[in-house]
């Protein structure tokens, strides 16, 4: 299947999806939102695919946000347009939150604006010392619309997110680390191996296992504790009744590692 503005690759049971806009510094039309909501669908449709890892091209940007340049809205867009555009964009976080597989992102140069809150949707985050990240819409008159302001004080806070969404201003990849944004900070040149690594780490694992932590996660974040307990208790029964909690059991009595097969 051919695409045009990112890069699909199959590494083993990695998917790699890269966005290939560096001219642009990566920022994303529809044309590119189209293009990544149909690779991961056809990652998802792929058994041996266990783990997908989402990067840019190039060392400036991982994704410096929507293509202003580009029109995906102008001084002229209206209300109705504007609300459509905040859907389309929502509407590929939210594909990315409930993706059965792991998404990792490996951030490089700027992740702004749109590529900051695609970054934010991610299960984890590994970013090079030259990132930055940022929700910069203020500066051109919006709020972020992709849902930075709902997943940034989930992750780092209130008033922290607040900070970052009313000033405009950009964080660079420690500072990311030290409140709760990135998971690992890597030299440059270590950051694809460095991915690569971690997404065939998780990729051992139980996809089944995965998919049911995540879900216990995300879901439960919404809930009180005590809901958010009896979610678990869901997804911890269910793992009872797989071949992989039998597999993975035996394997620790047998003392070898287990092969997982999803099932």
């Amino acid at each position: 299947m051919s695409y045009q503005e990112i890069i699909v690759e199959k590494l083993e049971n990695v998917g790699r999806i890269t966005l290939n806009r560096p001219d642009q510094l990566n920022a994303v039309t529809r044309k590119t939102l189209e293009e990544l909501e149909r690779a991961l669908r056809e990652f998802s449709k792929d058994p041996d695919v266990r783990t997908v890892i989402l990067t840019g091209a190039g060392e400036k940007a991982f994704c410096a946000g929507a293509d202003l340049k580009g029109g995906i809205f102008t001084p002229k867009t209206d209300s109705v347009q504007g609300a459509k555009l905040a859907r389309l964009g929502q509407e590929f976080t939210e594909m990315i939150e409930r993706y059965e597989k792991p998404v990792i992102a490996a951030v490089n140069g700027f992740a702004l604006g749109g590529g900051c809150e695609i970054v934010l949707a991610c299960d984890m985050i590994v970013a090079s010392e030259n990132a930055q990240f940022g929700q910069p819409e203020i500066n051109v008159g919006l709020i972020p619309g992709w849902g930075g302001t709902q997943r940034l004080p989930r992750l780092v806070g209130r008033n922290k997110a607040k900070g970052l969404i009313f000033t405009g201003d950009r964080i660079v990849a420690k500072e990311a680390e030290r409140i709760g944004i990135v998971n690992k900070v890597l030299k440059p040149a270590e950051l694809q191996q460095a991915a690569l690594e971690l997404a065939r780490k998780l990729a051992s694992k139980s996809p089944i296992m995965l998919r049911l932590a995540k879900q216990a996660v995300n879901r439960g974040i919404e809930m009180d504790l005590k809901s958010g307990l009896a979610e678990e208790v869901k997804a911890f029964r269910v793992c009872f009744t797989t071949q992989d909690f039998k597999e993975g059991l035996t394997a620790f009595m047998e003392k070898r590692q287990p092969k997982f097969e999803g099932k």
